[in-house]
């Protein structure tokens, strides 16, 4: 039998386990990135771990979320990285060079290897026939110091593309078609490997729209077979030596298959507030925009900023749109600005950011109240732009442009006197590297920690018994923004754990931190994917610090799901008449040996909640459980170095 794409590369990189699904296998990782807002806490841990040097292929520091240092403790945090950079080899990327995701893959992605980063979109590069997986920071921080990365062998599903795309219709047409089929959680256990002949028809940069995007259905990560179109991107990043072909065999067996016909796509639209919310554009044309942002790790691109200034080229936006542009990358904004294009849509009325996540995040361009925001970004959770209750569409560039010059909501196809731009890539990316700092360039060779820089909190070893209230109760699809937001005035702390917890879940109830505190202990409970959207630690660091022992909802997300582990939260998995017995403030009693039932493997365990008893799942590898026992993954590594037994290499 022949393998997939996705198991010849896993297969490369096996380390332990069988390719079976449903299997735990460890897996060797060639490159590591991680961000600002994830960052500090993985050299910190890196630090407190005791390791010496990074032992991965490539590890890249960026710094793209925090870009404008509002306060001296984001500037603090950009100067600790590049000093975690300089002592232990990895190459910094300084404020304002771009989004990890878009420098990595104009720098570093390479067909056949592995990438592990603190950012949910890490699966980018899968573009490039690289696969490329988020996780928690401590998982970078163990897999940058040498140890296998450790992850359940996900279903490998084949996502057929046949035809060709229509005029008008785009690459994140295509992603956004998945979505409207399969949900935000459909992609949940799963890896996308997209083939067929409609795979040829898609430049390297269209297919990391999709794989970028692919984020929002929930999926381990997407990856596309490698072609005559990924050497030609390789080529044109000055990168053409780094090519292979990789392709699934011809009996290849899938565990689903998808069939996408790309000539049947028309241009679509997420609504308001959720990704997955989506129809075609047609059927919301006509409302009025006040804000449009072309730009993001999605569509932040010079390929994707293109289109859009053909767009404008001799026209003007609507008054009554403010229409903003912000680039992926510096390099893009360079291109742009040396063949006269950001000047030409500056003339049609374009405010040019710089290269940040910031709006996608909430920091910066935030909407007015009341008003509709049209973005090519990939999220649109409630409250994410900055404002509660919003209205933020997520589009294409040529959807966006098409709302700049008119106002309102507008099927491109329905434009007077423009025509359909296409994609066109540039003969050369030649941006200057200059904001890139390689190892070799290191500024720095010891850690320089600013005063809102802390210690890593570490919990003690999971007792035996575990009791507390039912401190909130949440429905489905809580995402990782509700339980610890990312705006300025927030992201700020995030290297002070202490002070970051007071926000803990402030957009849910803005009195649980304080709650927390007082009672000592307790448990969340949710409904289904609690944990969705990004790969933020602080999500379960957060409650950790503020004595939350356990999580029971009905589903989870596997980036949160797997950092729950990693800071010593039992995650336990309920039923729906479960959830719907327990209500907030119930007293709620694991009436196992908490301790005895982990090590031992016990997958079900009894839950008392005010004195009737209930049925909750942990279904968790010997690994996992080893780790929930020790108190998270920082006190399980350091125990493992001690023993002698599997830990990350430090020499």
């Amino acid at each position: 039998m022949g393998q997939t794409l996705t198991e010849k590369i896993l297969d490369d990189h096996l380390v332990e386990g069988e390719l079976e699904t449903g299997e735990e296998i460890g897996i060797e990782i060639d490159q590591v990135l991680t961000q600002d807002t994830t960052g500090t806490m993985v050299w910190l841990q890196f630090e407190a771990m005791g390791l010496d040097e990074v032992q991965t292929e490539i590890a890249a520091q960026y710094c793209d979320h925090q870009t404008y240092q509002f306060d001296f403790k984001n500037t603090d945090d950009h100067r600790f990285l590049r000093s975690a950079a300089g002592t232990y080899g990895a190459h910094f990327s300084r404020p304002g060079n771009g989004i990890c995701h878009n420098v990595h893959r104009e720098n570093f992605a390479a067909p056949g290897k592995t990438l592990l980063g603190s950012d949910s979109h890490t699966p980018t590069p899968g573009g490039l026939g690289e696969l490329a997986i988020g996780a928690g920071g401590i998982d970078v921080t163990v897999a940058m110091g040498g140890a296998p990365y450790y992850i359940e062998m996900p279903e490998v599903v084949n996502v057929r593309l046949e035809g060709e795309l229509p005029e008008w219709a785009t690459a994140k047409d295509v992603i956004l078609e998945m979505l409207r089929r399969l949900s935000v959680k459909g992609g949940v256990g799963k890896i996308l490997e997209y083939t067929g002949p409609g795979v040829e028809t898609l430049t390297a940069p269209e297919r990391m729209t999709i794989t970028n995007m692919g984020t929002e259905l929930g999926a381990t990560t997407s990856i596309f077979p490698t072609d005559e179109q990924t050497e030609d991107y390789l080529e044109r990043v000055g990168r053409g030596d780094e090519y292979v072909e990789l392709q699934p065999d011809d009996d290849a067996e899938y565990d689903d298959e998808i069939v996408v016909d790309l000539s049947d796509l028309e241009p679509l639209i997420s609504t308001p507030s959720m990704p997955d919310n989506v129809v075609p554009v047609s059927e919301v044309e006509g409302e009025s925009v006040e804000q449009v942002i072309v730009g993001s790790c999605t569509n932040g691109g010079y390929e994707d900023i293109l289109p859009v200034a053909k767009m404008l080229e001799g026209q003007e936006t609507s008054m009554e749109t403010e229409t903003i542009v912000a680039p992926g990358s510096k390099q893009a904004s360079e291109m742009l600005a040396r063949e006269g294009w950001v000047a030409e849509m500056m003339a049609a009325g374009v405010n040019f950011s710089e290269a940040t996540c910031g709006a996608c995040i909430g920091i910066g361009h935030v909407p007015a109240s009341n008003s509709v925001s049209l973005r090519t970004f990939n999220r649109n959770f409630e409250g994410r732009s900055g404002i509660e209750d919003d209205n933020v569409y997520l589009c294409s560039p040529e959807v966006a442009a098409a709302a700049a010059l008119e106002g309102e909501i507008t099927d491109p196809r329905n434009l007077d006197d423009v025509e359909a731009p296409g994609v066109e890539l540039p003969d050369e990316y030649d941006g200057s590297k200059t904001d890139l700092i390689t190892p070799d360039e290191a500024v720095d060779d010891e850690l320089i920690k600013g005063p809102n820089i802390g210690d890593v909190p570490i919990r003690d070893e999971l007792g035996s018994e575990i009791s507390g209230e039912a401190l909130l109760k949440m429905e489905d699809n809580i995402t990782t923004d509700h339980i610890i937001p990312a705006t300025q005035d927030i992201l700020m702390y995030r290297s002070n754990v202490p002070k970051l917890s007071e926000f803990t879940l402030s957009r849910v109830d803005d009195t649980f931190a304080d709650r927390a505190l007082e009672a000592d202990g307790g448990f969340l409970v949710a409904g289904e994917n609690y944990g969705q959207g990004s790969s933020r630690e602080h999500a379960a660091l957060c409650p950790m610090y503020l004595g939350i022992e356990g999580v029971l909802a009905q589903s989870f997300a596997r980036i949160h799901r797997a950092n729950l582990f990693n800071f010593g939260i039992v995650p336990l998995t309920i039923d729906e008449d479960t959830y719907d017995s327990i209500d907030q403030g119930d007293e709620i009693e694991i009436v196992d040996d908490v301790y005895e039932a982990v090590t031992s493997g016990q997958e079900e365990f009894t839950v008392r909640v005010n004195g009737e008893e209930f049925t909750a799942t942990l279904s968790a590898s010997e690994r996992e459980r080893s780790i929930l026992a020790a108190g998270g993954k920082l006190s399980w590594t350091r125990d493992q170095a001690e023993d002698g037994g599997a830990a990350p290499a430090d020499d």
